[in-house]
């Protein structure tokens, strides 16, 4: 049982006996403690602890640190509870009034806040941004005491409806109180406020966001269908909402960093820069539609916690480096752990991406003949899954350090500017990380002399859109985006960087998965030209349908047969370098390009056990200190360049890299490329399919009986994931005959 089936159990069973509210305080006890013990670090709710000359609180909250050494008789008369106090009454009592008591005004004026409770109320009474007395947030089971004793005789069916939603608000109760200084902590609030959204509208019908559905699967090339693609724009929706109120707050602060009036929610389009969101913003957060949504209060709690951040401190954080890029992984797996497996969305750690931007720059040097690599402007970049930007600001610091912008130099800061706007460009299809890319490229060229000018509407060159769709030109007449001319802007735009414009380098970290329901036709026929093989083995099995093979051909299509020339450098999912599936992926590629490097990055759950050949760890490159698990396979970076005078490569530089240093020596591979593990040259068999690793085999092999010969019918077995077995009851005995 979870932490309020538990509560509404235990309170049903001590009714019949109950002699007043004090009879109720273990089970409350136990509600809080079994949801304070799941935050970082712990908070435990004490039951009446001593009196410190405020009264008698009946509980308080306290953390770690305080209980050392003290018995809970002694406590809050020698350390008053860090996280506030609980006023607890019955449930045939009010708890607005309650909250507005001078009993309550005296605990909040010693203790700085107080939970008050009916056991069916749950009111957190606190201080607005004036010092008044304020009611912040509040959560109710029931709407009057029947109807709570009544759904306490049905504790799974009202835990199943509201557990996830009340422990959330119970978190934030418990850390309320707590400062606000990390940008990983203001993340978890912003998806802590998302979920109690989400919670909300689930399950239910949204007539009132059809036309924003409609607008947004027009302009951003996608299909919102089936339970899946309802989840899916639900997520998005609530995603531009959300990131759109955090955004338009982190540049009301740069507008005047001392300010000291309130961020106001209501305001946000004002601060947002680019047109599409504060569009998307206007429309979605019109008070009329989040009325009907019940959304408004929610959103004065979450402009609430932005005032209490210690702005001072928090962007001393989120302006160094890298800490935007991380911002947005806590809260999306917050938010949406679900959405962010499906999509394959992993932070991508620096060295990776230095290392990628790094190669790709002494790649442009050294083969294409380009003097000035990413400085040079004829060199058009492409992230086309650009996240919360951390390519992008690489490929930017990489074209600041060639042209010395440090040096004052005004022309170099223009030519900057100018190749974030109209050179250097993103793609991204969700809103939050596209807000965020924003934000951090408008921030490292401000850092570096050449910030965007508001009063001209100048807007770096990331843009809201589907990748995969969008590249062929069609006669077709576009439908317009009733209301949303600005989307359609945005899709304009993006298509004509998508078609007409000459890219030469086009790298990043693809997603691995697809979610169903919002794929278009254009986008699944993508992987088309990797299904049937010239003169190698046919392609078996079904790799084919992993999302980052969309992106390789679209990467290959456009460089090959757009451009005519360009590189191609992606991190993905390393199954294709010699999998069964990928036959014809590698045959093409051998073809159409003059050079292939690969660096096979290892940390293989399946094939290797996350295990070096010498019995030591290997963790994913993913793994990190934000997301320590990483992920299950294999990865590797993939670079291809294709020259304009083509000679195909017939083979492949191939290395290896393992261990936990790995993203160490990668970068170090760049920096001291004498010192560096040493490319080996693969021809790959094509009696094999064209394998790009090394591989060795009997010498009669070749001439065995194939499997597909010896087992020509297979069956997926039984599927026990699909069992209809649920919440197995266990009975203390039966009846007998």
């Amino acid at each position: 049982m979870d932490a309020l089936e538990t509560y509404l159990w235990e309170v049903a069973a001590i009714r019949p006996v109950a002699v007043k509210e004090t009879s109720y305080y273990p089970a409350l006890s136990n509600l809080f403690n079994d949801i304070g013990r799941g935050l970082k670090p712990r908070v435990r709710c004490v039951i009446h602890p001593s009196s410190s000359g405020a009264g008698l609180p009946d509980g308080g909250f306290f953390t770690p640190d305080q209980l050392r050494g003290a018995s809970d008789a002694d406590l809050i008369s020698k350390v008053p509870p860090s996280r506030g106090v609980i006023e607890a009454k019955g449930t045939g009592d009010n708890a607005d009034s309650i909250a507005h008591s001078p009993q309550v005004a005296r605990y909040l004026e010693r203790y700085g806040q107080v939970l008050v409770t009916t056991l069916r109320d749950f009111v957190l009474v606190g201080k607005d941004a004036g010092g008044k007395a304020a009611i912040l947030e509040r959560y109710s089971l029931a709407p009057n005491e029947a109807a709570f004793w009544n759904a306490a005789a049905r504790a799974h069916e009202t835990a199943e409806a509201q557990g996830e939603r009340f422990a959330e608000y119970v978190k934030r109760v418990m850390l309320h109180a707590a400062p606000l200084t990390r940008p990983q902590d203001v993340a978890w609030f912003l998806a802590s406020y998302a979920r109690d959204a989400r919670a909300r509208l689930t399950g239910t019908e949204l007539p009132a966001l059809a036309g924003i559905r409609t607008a947004m699967e027009e302009g951003l090339g996608l299909r919102f269908e089936g339970a899946k693609g309802d989840h899916f724009f639900l997520s998005t929706f609530l995603q531009t909402l959300f990131y759109g109120i955090f955004s338009a707050w982190v540049l009301w602060h740069n507008e005047q960093p001392t300010r000291t009036e309130s961020f106001r929610w209501r305001d946000a389009e004002l601060y947002l820069r680019v047109p599409v969101i504060a569009a998307l913003f206007e429309q979605l957060s019109m008070h009329s539609r989040l009325r009907s949504l019940g959304l408004l209060d929610v959103l004065d709690w979450t402009a609430a916690t932005l005032n209490r951040v210690d702005r001072a401190a928090f962007f001393d954080h989120f302006e160094e480096e890298h800490a935007v890029q991380y911002f947005y992984e806590p809260f999306l797996e917050a938010f949406d752990p679900e959405l962010r497996r499906e999509l394959g969305v992993w932070y991508t750690p620096p060295e990776i991406v230095r290392y990628m931007v790094a190669r790709v720059d002494t790649v442009l040097r050294e083969e294409l003949g380009i003097t000035d690599g990413f400085a040079d402007e004829r060199v058009i970049v492409l992230d086309p899954c650009c996240g919360t930007g951390a390519y992008l600001t690489e490929v930017i610091r990489q074209i600041a350090a060639t042209l010395d912008t440090g040096s004052g130099d005004a022309l170099a800061a223009h030519d900057l500017k100018q190749a974030a706007m109209k050179r250097v460009f993103g793609f991204e299809v969700l809103p939050a990380p596209y807000v965020v890319a924003h934000l951090q490229l408008g921030l490292l060229l401000h850092r570096l002399g050449a910030p965007l000018a508001d009063q001209e509407n100048e807007r770096v060159g990331v843009y809201l859109t589907n990748a995969l769709t969008g590249w062929q030109a069609s006669d077709a007449t576009k439908q317009p985006l009733v209301g949303f001319p600005e989307l359609a802007d945005e899709r304009d735009a993006a298509e004509g960087v998508k078609q007409k414009t000459p890219i030469l380098v086009i790298l990043g970290n693809p997603p691995y998965n697809g979610l169903a329901g919002v794929a278009m036709a254009e986008e699944r026929d993508l992987s088309v030209a990797y299904r049937k093989a010239k003169t190698t083995r046919q392609p078996q099995g079904q790799g084919l349908n992993d999302l980052y093979v969309r992106f390789f051909r679209m990467a290959e299509r456009r460089i090959v047969e757009g451009t005519g020339a360009g590189v191609v450098c992606l991190i993905s999912n390393y199954s294709w370098l010699d999998g069964l599936s990928f036959t014809a992926m590698r045959e093409r590629y051998l073809d159409v390009f003059d050079h292939i490097w690969i660096d096979n990055l290892n940390g293989d759950k399946y094939k290797t056990g996350k295990v070096t050949p010498e019995g030591l760890p290997d963790p994913s490159v993913f793994s990190t200190q934000y997301n320590r698990e990483g992920i299950q396979v294999g990865t590797a970076v993939a670079l291809m360049v294709r020259r304009q005078t083509h000679v195909a490569a017939g083979n492949v530089a191939y290395r290896e890299f393992w261990g936990r240093e790995k993203r160490v020596e990668l970068v170090a591979s760049v920096v001291s490329p004498d010192t560096a593990p040493e490319y080996q040259r693969v021809e790959p068999p094509n009696s094999l399919g064209l394998p790009f690793t090394p591989m060795q085999t009997a010498g009669a092999y070749e001439s065995w009986a194939l499997l597909l010969n010896l087992f020509p019918t297979s069956y997926p077995g039984v599927k026990t994931a699909h069992s209809l077995i649920r919440n197995l009851t266990l009975v203390e005995s039966l009846p007998h005959e």
